[in-house]
């Protein structure tokens, strides 16, 4: 019986030492998702200023040339459509651009990750993570993260993990039971 009683009280322990190192983790976690944002909207912020430069001088080298994207079908010669549809092209990059980051910076703390995932320039996403450092932000979106990481984390383990080692043990110990005479 004290054997049984000590086996008790060291999984005790042992989940208590679990449920902190998740939190801690899920904590950890969440909370770089402000950060990540923040330096992706940093990067697309100079995406956008680089794309408006340089259909700023599509559009100039668009108005010698007499070219319009309301006259990219009416094209004379190959160098004009040529110009035109570049206009077209850089015009929708920037505006591209321009909703995702109009969008991230309008989006509330709870919508956030919603808007970023629709409207992700995922070319932008990925070199931002290429030169990703990790922060603990110091916010009130930073904590609500961090609190959400938390109980997501503790959550998957008090309704996953758990019940599937206290299956497996209840299993173990039934065959693993002395006989009953």
């Amino acid at each position: 019986m004290r054997l049984s009683g000590l086996l008790f009280s060291v999984a005790s322990g042992l989940e208590k030492f679990i449920d902190r190192i998740l939190c801690a983790c899920g904590a950890l976690v969440f909370s770089q998702a402000p950060e990540f944002m923040q330096q992706y909207l940093q990067r697309l912020g100079g995406r956008l200023d680089e794309a408006l430069r340089h259909l700023d001088e599509v559009r100039s080298v668009a108005l010698q040339s007499g070219v319009s994207i309301s006259t990219e079908g009416k094209a004379l010669d190959a160098g004009s459509a040529g110009v035109a549809q570049l206009l077209r092209l850089s015009s929708e990059r920037f505006d591209s651009l321009q909703a995702a980051e109009s969008s991230l910076r309008n989006a509330s703390i709870f919508t956030r990750p919603f808007v970023f995932l629709k409207n992700c320039d995922w070319e932008t996403a990925r070199s931002t993570l290429n030169v990703y450092k990790p922060a603990v932000p110091t916010t009130i979106e930073g904590l609500s993260y961090a609190l959400l990481g938390m109980a997501v984390a503790l959550g998957f383990y008090y309704f996953t993990i758990r019940p599937l080692i206290i299956r497996w043990y209840t299993h173990w110990r039934l065959r693993h039971a002395p006989p009953v005479i």
